[in-house]
């Protein structure tokens, strides 16, 4: 046999396999997502470490933001930066035409939880800030969940947009709820979230709206010892404010929530009688109508308490109050899938030792580690990880369809807000979970965009559950509250 006709033969023999590979569904056009984000750990484990090593609060957030914006825009990704009045805001956009399909990206951390990447507590910074929610990877599994799906959309030809949304402040701040607002998820289809956590689950689950209130009481000064009588004391407002708070809390339906914080406690000489305090407070409930029922009779606790310390109170409401998350089971089902297939997080020898020492100062046993490899089973209409806390992305699910899940970047038993999940934010542990989110966003969105039909049972359960002429508006309108991190 000639060398002329074995190439031949060779030739051939690509040619009807590479046909009959397509005719199987095969080469898997998601596999140029997953291979990407295979090979590509080592962008995402520096990516991270380089937002976790610059923590910074919300509307703060200049370093993190533009370590996000430009690793998208150096993947082809056009940036518009500054949007809703908030300068580390940003939507990332790429491809054309319909379905539109977002994604949420977070980036702020929180203060005084500085902490090393040791499996014991460290303090790097005293007073520092700390990634203890893990944003540092939830704005990167985004962004490389997004650079996946962008590589997909440009070698298959595929019609539709990609938008990532990337939103500041959520500990506290509401950026999404600018976003909101200001009518960016207008013509959006479907909107991908996650969140790092200790398992792998998607959860169908709803969450607690939030209000955040300032009152601010007014006395006049005097000296304490010499002539007390001619002061009106404005911490003594505060404090019978919150006592009657605090027994407020036996009498209102036992999902709502109340804190505060005396953020200014009238000065630093009891000698004098302090003419101003402050308190900031929030409140939360189930839904909108219990939220200002009880808001209300908080309202009336500072009115009792300046009337009973002979002081005045005002009241600010602050912008960036937030809905209770909607959820939608069909975009969850289509979601659960993929986190199946893709699987959970696998650690090695190094990875297991040190979460193990971590597990030491929570008491979980070495049997609960074993969690993260696997996913939870599907689960809805139920309190979870979100039962007593609130989200801004509650904001965005009144816009338009939210589907979410978690993926461990934690070590499990580890509570949240905590130096365990900073440190364990900051290593490979952390980067192994956003790879997992990472696949789960690109396999979901590339299925919605292959079949759009998939959107229409997602937006029919969204209708349904907002109710007819339903039209979304701000709990308490206006700008984003820039300062509220800065030090006053």
């Amino acid at each position: 046999m000639t060398k002329k006709y074995l190439l031949l033969i060779i030739v051939c023999g690509l040619i009807l396999n590479a046909g009959a590979r397509e005719k199987e569904g095969k080469p898997n056009k998601e596999g140029i997502a997953i291979d990407y984000l295979n090979n590509s750990f080592g962008i995402y484990n520096k990516l991270q470490k380089q937002i976790w090593s610059t923590p910074e609060l919300g509307f703060l957030e200049v370093n993190s933001s533009a370590a996000l914006q430009k690793h998208l825009t150096d993947n082809g990704f056009s940036i518009e930066k500054g949007v809703a009045g908030m300068p580390t805001a940003f939507v990332a956009t790429y491809g054309s035409g319909s379905p539109v399909i977002g994604i949420l990206a977070e980036f702020d951390a929180l203060g005084g939880l500085s902490q090393d990447t040791v499996p014991y507590e460290k303090v790097l910074i005293a007073g520092g800030n700390g990634h203890g929610c893990g944003h540092n990877l939830l704005g990167t599994a985004s962004a490389a969940g997004a650079v996946a799906i962008k590589k997909w959309i440009e070698i298959t030809g595929a019609k539709g947009t990609l938008k990532v949304f990337g939103t500041p402040a959520e500990e506290g701040g509401g950026g999404k709820v600018f976003f909101a607002q200001d009518g960016f998820f207008k013509d959006v289809d479907a909107v991908l979230d996650w969140h790092p956590a200790s398992e792998n689950a998607v959860s169908v689950e709803t969450s607690l709206a939030r209000i955040s209130i300032i009152y601010s009481f007014h006395g006049k000064a005097a000296h304490a010892a010499a002539n007390p009588e001619k002061g009106r004391s404005a911490l003594d407002g505060v404090e019978a404010m919150d006592n009657m708070v605090n027994m407020l809390r036996e009498h209102i339906v036992s999902d709502a929530r109340i804190h505060y914080v005396i953020t200014d406690g009238g000065g630093l000489s009891p000698n004098v009688v302090p003419a101003h305090a402050e308190v900031s407070y929030y409140v939360r409930a189930k839904n909108v109508t219990e939220l200002f029922e009880i808001l209300a009779r908080v309202d009336k606790a500072a009115d009792g308490a300046a009337l009973g310390t002979g002081t005045t109170v005002t009241k600010k409401r602050l912008a960036g109050a937030i809905y209770p998350v909607l959820p939608n089971k069909a975009f969850g089902k289509l979601i659960q899938k993929h986190l199946e297939k893709v699987g959970g997080v696998q650690w090695d020898e190094k990875e297991l030792a040190y979460a193990t020492e971590i597990a030491k100062s929570t008491n979980t046993s070495s049997k609960d580690l074993e969690k993260v490899k696997t996913v939870s089973p599907y689960r809805e209409n139920k309190f979870g990880m979100l039962k007593s806390g609130s989200s801004d992305v509650g904001d965005v699910s009144w816009n338009v369809p939210v589907g979410s899940l978690v993926t461990a970047t934690f070590v499990p038993g580890s509570p949240g807000h905590s130096w365990q999940n900073v440190a364990a934010g900051g290593t490979s542990i952390g980067t192994k979970g956003v790879i997992v989110a990472a696949k789960v966003f690109a396999l979901s969105a590339i299925e919605l965009f292959t079949n759009p039909a998939l959107l229409i049972p997602i937006r029919q359960e969204f209708d349904a559950a907002r109710g007819e002429g339903f039209k979304y508006a701000p709990i308490v309108p206006g700008k984003a509250e820039l300062d509220y991190r800065l030090e006053k």
